[in-house]
């Protein structure tokens, strides 16, 4: 299995095609993956929670919710 990089705003930026105050609009909502803190000024996303988000945006939820089903 290939190893889970961490990508940052540029990328999620351009892989999504969402601006910077909707990504973080649905990190509120609940309906794009969090970011985790890579140091004490940044930040980053698993690069597999961000395409899990690309293939299916509209029913994407947090893992844990969605290993249930």
């Amino acid at each position: 299995m290939r190893e889970d990089r961490i990508i940052r705003l540029k990328t999620v930026l351009a892989r999504t095609g969402l601006s910077r105050s909707t990504i973080y609009r649905k990190i509120a909502e609940g309906t794009f993956p969090p970011q985790i803190r890579i140091s004490v000024n940044g930040s980053g996303w698993h690069e597999s929670d961000v395409n899990r988000w690309i293939a299916d945006p509209a029913s994407w939820r947090p893992k844990h919710e969605s290993d249930a089903a």
